[in-house]
Order: C-alpha cells, then sequence, then structure tokens
C-alpha cells in the first residue's frame, strides 16, 4: 500500500538516506513524491539518479511536501525548526522529528502548538532495515501516526509508547545495539577460546545471536521457552547457562539497561 502523500526529509545524512532507501525499496511512494535535503545535496546523487527530488533548499522542501522528517543532529535542531516553521502549515503538515531528545513540547514550542508532531527514535540497525523505532504522538489523528508507524516499518519494525517512556526505550532500544554486540563479541571470545579463528567465530556468534532472535520474533515464544527446548538433564548447555548466572550475566544486562536510562534523564 503506497503512501500517497508527499514526504520531505530534511537533514538527509545517514538516518535520512536510511529511511530513504527504505521507503523505495519497499515501493511505498512515488520517487517524484520523495524529497531530500542536505547542504552539500551533490551527496544525494545516488537518489536524484532515482527520480527523488534532491535540494539544499529546506523551506522549498516543505512547501512542497505534507509530511517533513527533521533527521539534523541535535544542535542543529532549533536552528532548522526557525528557518522552516513560517513554511508549517497546520492544517497540511505533520512533522515526524528523529532528532535525539527532543521532545513533542520543544518542537512545538517552535512551530507552534496547532502542528501535528510525532516524535520517532530509530537506532543504528536502520541503516540494513532492521531498526526498532519507538514512535510517540501528541494525541492528533490517528492517521498521522499510521503513517509514522508505515514509513519506519519499511526499515525494521515499530512500536507506539508514551512520550515518558522514550527514554526508557532509548536504554533498551538505541543504546540496546551495543549491549547485544557486546553480548555477541564475547561470545565470540569464547569460541576463540574453544579453537576457532577470530574471524570465523564473529560470524558463528552472530548467525547464531540472529537465529536465537528470529525464534521469538518470528515464532512469538518466550526465551525461556526456546532455552528450555536446548537444556537437556546435566547437558553442556544447562552447565553453560548456570555458570554465567553464578557471574551474573542476567544481572549484568539488566544492570546496564538500568543504567543508561539514568543516565538518558541526566541529559
Amino acid at each position: 500500500m503506497k503512501i500517497n502523500k508527499k514526504i520531505a526529509i530534511i537533514g538527509c545524512g545517514n538516518i535520512g538516506s536510511s529511511i530513504a532507501k527504505g521507503l523505495l525499496k519497499a515501493g511505498i511512494i512515488s520517487p517524484t513524491k520523495l524529497t531530500l535535503t542536505r547542504r552539500r545535496k551533490e551527496k544525494l546523487s545516488e537518489f536524484e539518479e532515482k527520480g527523488v527530488n534532491v535540494t539544499d533548499d529546506n523551506i522549498a522542501a516543505v512547501s512542497f511536501s505534507d509530511i517533513i522528517i527533521i533527521t539534523v543532529t541535535p544542535h542543529k535542531n532549533k536552528e532548522v525548526l526557525e528557518q522552516i516553521k513560517k513554511a508549517i502549515s497546520p492544517k497540511k503538515h505533520t512533522l515526524i522529528s528523529v532528532v535525539t531528545g527532543a521532545t513533542i513540547l520543544s518542537v512545538k514550542e517552535i512551530v507552534g502548538n496547532d502542528v501535528s508532531v510525532i516524535r520517532a527514535m530509530p537506532n543504528t540497525a536502520i541503516a540494513i532495515g532492521e531498526s526498532m523505532t519507538c514512535l510517540s504522538s501528541d494525541g492528533g489523528k490517528d492517521e498521522n501516526l499510521e503513517i509514522a508507524e508505515k514509513i519506519f516499518e519499511s526499515v525494521g519494525k515499530t512500536f507506539v509508547l508514551k512520550e515518558e517512556l522514550m527514554i526508557p526505550a532509548t536504554a533498551l532500544v538505541a543504546c540496546g545495539v551495543a549491549f547485544f554486540l557486546r553480548a555477541v563479541r564475547a561470545a565470540s571470545q569464547g569460541g576463540v577460546e574453544v579453537g576457532f579463528h577470530a574471524e570465523d567465530a564473529i560470524m558463528m556468534a552472530a548467525q547464531t545471536a540472529k537465529g536465537a532472535a528470529s525464534l521469538i520474533l518470528e515464532d512469538g515464544m518466550h526465551p525461556e521457552s526456546e532455552v528450555d527446548k536446548v537444556t537437556t538433564p546435566q547437558g553442556c548447555t544447562i552447565s553453560g547457562l548456570n555458570q554465567m548466572e553464578h557471574n551474573g550475566f542476567s544481572s549484568a544486562m539488566i544492570k546496564g539497561i538500568t543504567t543508561a536510562a539514568e543516565k538518558c534523564l541526566k541529559f
């Protein structure tokens, strides 16, 4: 199902480009209805070759579009919002902010309280279309949130939550990528110790982690039910698991997430 509205992605760096690629790959928007902006627009030549509108004029991009996705860095956010606010029409536009730390209230304080604003927080796996993106709305039209879900489902999975849960979500979803990567790295180091070359151990550990996650995502199983399937009485799996737990494996992961959330509160 296509998105019939025109979309502008403002500040199209890594995240913006990933969203654009996801939309085009999924075929849910015509290239001619997508506009990308960047100060050095020559860096968007690959999109221009596909028929996407490319410009360094943020105001023109906003005027041409119905949905505005802001993907600039946090220190540029206020400047860009101040620049485009006069071109934003509350009756026409929906604004989706992908700027880290920018609350819906802080965006509305610049663009106006009557503008529909949705906050989105993807993670770095957006680059390969496997992001977990959390979404919060300002309570406006449900249609706007549905469109945001459709956009970000083209680059992974989405989850709608209350905005006050965005900080905990940052710890679990955004920081979580690093936590799981560290777990894969630790598993590969164990693989090296038991006899594999480093590059082989990393590949095997990563594929094993991918398979384990897929069991949950595709079959809807609880992690422990899958654990039970591979733990036999007096077996090697349960021995390994128990040794990990004796050394605080689960506690360390839980503490890492809660500590990251506490740190996010200070920003």
